[in-house]
């Protein structure tokens, strides 16, 4: 009986792959994915320090989201470069969690946007991000679904 082997040479069957064998989330395009989250995890810390740091009492609801925000990034972040199926769960976790709040706190902030007299990562979709909060979570679980575990 001939196995199926995929373009890399790696056998394509469960079944036969090798016991530790690496997933791979974190290479390829997945190492951009996770560099651009590692760069939203970074910059979301840093904005939500700054907010909460000089201008909390102004908007806190909003500096809150912020640093709701940057925890998911970094989360995310650190879940799609980890190997393994309880990782992967965490990922997708993050990266639906960030979509469910880049849509509610995007569309809040557009049809009322004295809810946030300050801008956040997610208000009016990621307009201040050129749009990538909303873009970046579409990517993720695209990402996650063609590299589901088996």
């Amino acid at each position: 009986m001939k196995e199926e082997h995929d373009v890399t040479g790696t056998e394509t069957n469960p079944a036969n792959r090798q016991p530790g064998q690496k997933d791979t989330r974190n290479t390829g395009p997945g190492r951009l994915l996770i560099a651009v989250y590692a760069v939203f995890a970074l910059s979301a810390t840093a904005r939500a320090g700054y907010q909460i740091a000089t201008k909390f009492a102004e908007a806190p609801l909003a500096h809150i989201l912020s640093a709701f925000a940057a925890v998911v990034y970094i989360v995310a972040t650190i879940s799609l470069a980890k190997p393994g199926r309880t990782w992967f769960r965490v990922s997708l976790a993050a990266v639906l969690t960030e979509l469910v709040g880049v849509l509610v706190v995007g569309a809040i902030s557009l049809f009322d946007p004295v809810a946030f007299p300050h801008d956040t990562v997610w208000s009016l979709f990621g307009r201040g991000y050129g749009f990538v909060p909303l873009v970046l979570p579409i990517l993720g679980l695209l990402w996650l679904n063609k590299r589901r575990p088996s």
